[in-house]
């Protein structure tokens, strides 16, 4: 052999005996169970992005990062385990820092890694490349915020990030990654011993026994009870649990849009359609994963009927999050499923089922209101409005209940929520607490990525315009998913006029007659414009079964919608000036 065969396999040996900062956060990583990476490549963590990949994990690129972390919180949502975005620092950092708070109002886990500048230059402000204190921005907005200085602390940093985001109520947590940790070098085996597998990174906590029977004994005194179904309950992936002791109760219950499915909705004991007669007439109410927030009123108001005459059980992991608007007669501090499994152990057979005049009161309203909405949703009305076409959608969903349904917009997604019938859990998939904008591509790609289902994506045409480059992400991974934009040619509706006859449109109104589906087209998707509701149906049948990229323009009438759909009340209108 050679001297120079020497010194090459000599170099060789000595690199087997490395490792770096890149391979350690990928092994940290997949060590814990994580092997998809969602994000946007860059300075200064391309490489961390291709050796991950080279690794055999999945790296799902985007064209923007706040899509990318929108996909991340909802494959935490729908795993359990934290999705990971990946992005560059500073304005990357930035981009995805929406997502990451989004995630923690959500209570979805999810992990923001963002590459970021040196301490000593950041610290001095000497005007480093995209420079800036990310930690410092983070913190507020998230769970809990760490940097990593040094590659033997690497597998410490990942460790405490995953428990911190599934720990408790689940959220956002950041991980700030120096671009000179990356690069740091170490010794393979010491490397190897210095990553942490997390163990029971989401232990039970159970109510006390005294609790459990409070509330037991709360609802069993009921004449007129409800439950109330919220994402916290879908995400606990109790279902055989909770579907229990629905049943058992006979308590009908109310779910929130992403725990449709939980039970179907056809179920007898569903009161979906019947909301606002459950709501004001309950009165005793029990919250399993839903919070007294803006979405139910705050528990009081009009809605709910006369202040005081209602009990309130609810079942949240933060005690915090008691009486937060109502006083809450019975809590239960825990997690969802060990509590929901514990009631059922306690209620035994001899449970009382609900009132049966109160659950005659809500089947007699329900079917009413399901008997007079049928005509709207049959109607061929060219062009389309919500009704005729959101009749569609639920027929193709019931046809297809595995499918992936994702929802945003004003009317699209409020008329939606209530006709759309959803029959499994965790297939609706909609803006949340927040009622954010934007996450439609990035939801549709985590759903298609994490479950391998066909998606269907519903949208405004304004909210399909906050992720829209994103179909270009879709097509290049092949990803089963229809999109259908409800294009009215504006926000909300896209008849508003300049009051000063300017050439400037209104600020509502978008391009007349928009064709999106030639975007889809463009990178070698299926696009089909559909005029009608036929025309609608076959279009989303055949997307679903031949599962290509697809992007359907449906025309709505533009005169259809109304003034932020259904909460108008919180878009103040201005009255100076106006006649009366």
């Amino acid at each position: 052999m050679s001297t120079q065969t020497l010194e090459r396999t000599a170099e060789q040996d000595v690199e087997q005996e490395l490792t770096d900062g890149f391979h350690l956060v990928i092994d940290a990583l997949r060590l814990n169970g994580i092997n998809t990476i969602y994000g946007v490549p860059g300075i200064p963590v391309t490489d961390l992005g291709r050796l991950a990949q080279a690794r055999g994990m999945r790296v799902i690129s985007f064209r923007h990062e706040q899509h990318a972390g929108y996909a991340a919180s909802v494959a935490g949502y729908l795993t359990q385990t934290p999705g990971v975005c990946l992005t560059v620092s500073a304005p990357g950092f930035l981009n995805g820092l929406t997502a990451l708070a989004n995630a923690t109002t959500n209570c979805f886990p999810m992990i923001l890694i963002s590459g970021s500048s040196e301490r000593e230059i950041v610290d001095l402000q000497k005007g480093d490349y995209e420079e800036m204190d990310q930690l410092a921005i983070a913190k507020p907005l998230c769970k809990a915020a760490y940097r990593i200085l040094h590659a033997e602390d690497i597998g410490l940093g990942v460790a405490r990030a995953i428990r911190a985001a599934v720990t408790g109520r689940p959220g956002g947590v950041y991980l700030d990654v120096p671009a000179s940790l990356l690069g740091q070098v170490m010794e393979a085996t010491e490397g190897e011993k210095s990553l942490i597998k997390v163990v029971d990174p989401a232990p039970a906590h159970l109510p006390s026994s005294e609790a459990l029977d409070r509330a037991l004994d709360t609802l069993k005194a009921a004449k007129k009870p409800l439950i109330i179904l919220g994402k916290g309950a879908a995400y606990s992936q109790a279902d055989a649990d909770i579907r229990a002791f629905v049943e058992n109760s006979g308590i009908p219950y109310l779910p929130m849009s992403m725990a449709k499915g939980l039970l179907p909705d056809d179920h007898p004991q569903s009161a979906g359609a019947a909301r606002s007669m459950a709501l004001k007439e309950a009165d005793t109410v029990m919250l399993i994963g839903a919070r007294l927030n803006w979405l139910l009123s705050h528990g009081k108001g009009k809605a709910w009927g006369e202040p005081g005459t209602k009990k309130f059980v609810q079942i949240d992991i933060d005690a915090r999050e008691m009486d937060s608007n109502v006083p809450i007669h019975a809590p239960l501090v825990g997690d969802i499923a060990s509590t929901v499994k514990a009631l059922n152990e306690r209620m035994g057979a001899d449970w009382p089922k609900a009132p049966g005049e109160w659950m005659d009161q809500l089947a007699a309203k329900r079917d009413a209101n399901v008997a007079k909405m049928a005509p709207k949703l049959m109607n061929n009305a060219v062009p389309m409005d919500f009704h005729g076409a959101l009749g569609q959608v639920k027929r193709v969903i019931k046809e297809n209940p595995d499918t992936m349904f994702v929802n945003e917009g004003a009317n699209t997604l409020d008329f939606a929520r209530a006709i759309v019938d959803m029959y499994k859990p965790r297939k609706r998939i909609d803006v949340g607490t927040w009622g954010v904008m934007g996450i439609g591509l990035g939801s549709c790609v985590a759903a298609a990525v994490e479950t391998g289902n066909p998606v269907l994506a519903v949208v405004g045409d304004s909210a399909f315009g906050f992720s829209g480059m994103e179909v270009e992400t879709v097509c290049r991974y092949n990803l089963p998913v229809c999109i259908v934009v409800f294009n009215n040619n504006g926000i909300y509706r896209g008849t508003d006029v300049n009051p000063t006859g300017g050439e400037d449109v209104a600020p509502t109104v978008f391009v007349k007659d928009s064709r999106y589906d030639q975007m889809m087209a463009a990178f070698g998707g299926v696009g089909v414009h559909a005029t009608s509701t036929d025309e609608l149906y076959r279009a989303m049948a055949e997307a679903i079964a031949s599962r290509k990229p697809t992007l359907i323009n449906a025309v709505i009438d533009e005169t259809a919608g109304t003034e932020s759909g259904r909460i108008g009340n919180l878009n103040p209108q201005s009255v100076v000036g106006k006649k009366k």
